[in-house]
């Protein structure tokens, strides 16, 4: 088949789209960096392309809450274009701002009749803006199409609304992907290496299908082995450990 089509969604605040395009571009994929209200316009088609990406920045200044604004705008005015799209086989990631949205658009892990969220995101336990590298437990029992053959990561956060929070009921049944660990890989470690509290340490989840994911550290910024904080002593790797996951999208979506 043709080159992989992806589509990356901006809005007022994006600030990761670029970095986002670059990591998929490197994979071999075609990359269109969209204006939300060009879909909302009919002037770009969803249906045209095999993966899209809701990247991290700050959409709308998160005024009212992370990543609010743009979901309200996804679940209704582009809603149905998003179920056909996942529907069809279609890849969903969304990256720290995007793991805000996805949640609050109800389209992870899903809403419940009243059409409230399930899970979302609140801010940090410590209060504050939370810059740092974390360490990354990949749950191999998990669906999730773009980690596959990834044990762990190191990746960096940068967010104050970052904590996720679920209904009771939605835990046992939640497709957790990623966990924040120690430098031992422990799951259940706490402040610092949670960096905002998250319940049962979750860092990323998935959909029933493991096509549609977010995550809240993000992976495009650790693409190339230089961009470890701590390459000059322990080498640099070719690729980042972020880059997998990229990797692994655009390898399913040739299948499409």
């Amino acid at each position: 088949m043709s080159k992989v089509r992806t589509l990356i969604i901006r809005a007022p605040g994006t600030n990761c789209d670029a970095e986002t395009a670059f990591a998929f571009q490197q994979t071999g994929a075609i990359v269109s960096s969209v204006h939300v209200n060009q879909l909302i316009r009919r002037e770009k088609r969803l249906s045209d392309y095999q993966i899209m990406v809701v990247p991290g920045g700050f959409t709308y200044g998160d005024d009212i809450a992370a990543g609010k604004v743009l979901a309200n705008e996804l679940r209704l005015k582009l809603g149905e274009d998003i179920q056909r799209f996942i529907e069809n086989g279609g890849l969903i990631l969304g990256i720290c701002n995007g793991f805000q949205v996805l949640t609050k658009a109800g389209i992870l892990p899903g809403s419940s009749n009243g059409g409230s969220p399930l899970l979302t995101m609140v801010a940090n336990d410590s209060g504050k803006f939370e810059c740092r590298w974390v360490h990354l437990l990949v749950n191999k029992e998990s669906p999730c199409v773009f980690t596959r053959g990834i044990d762990t990561m190191y990746l960096p956060v940068a967010h104050a609304e970052g904590k996720v929070v679920a209904d009771p009921e939605v835990l046992p049944q939640l497709n957790t992907v990623l966990y924040y660990t120690d430098e031992k890989g422990d799951n259940k470690a706490g402040y610092p290496y949670n960096p905002n509290g998250s319940v049962w340490n979750i860092a990323g989840i998935c959909d029933s299908t493991g096509r549609v994911f977010a995550l809240m550290p993000h992976p495009e910024r650790h693409l190339r082995g230089t961009q470890h904080p701590q390459w000059t002593r322990q080498g640099a790797k070719q690729y980042g450990d972020g880059f997998q996951i990229f990797l692994n999208a655009v390898n399913w979506a040739k299948s499409l």
